[in-house]
């Protein structure tokens, strides 16, 4: 069986909250996939950790990019 990889580009967000955890999230179909740290690169690390399982349970997201020039 042949097997082909491909990039996702996964846009997220972090913001810290009350209690000073970082939160990271990145916005899939189905809810998406989140994580948290006591730092912003932490709650980065463990979102890449979720979208391992996201991925590997729901399949890696395909995209399409177009580029559309201006018509006057």
């Amino acid at each position: 069986m042949l097997s082909v990889a491909h990039v996702a580009h996964v846009p997220y967000t972090v913001e810290q909250d009350e209690t000073g955890w970082w939160c990271a999230h990145a916005s899939l179909p189905g809810g998406g996939a989140n994580g948290e740290g006591q730092t912003a690169e932490e709650a980065v690390a463990d979102l890449r950790e979720a979208l391992d399982g996201w991925f590997a349970e729901f399949g890696a997201p395909r995209e399409l990019t177009v580029t559309v020039s201006d018509v006057a």
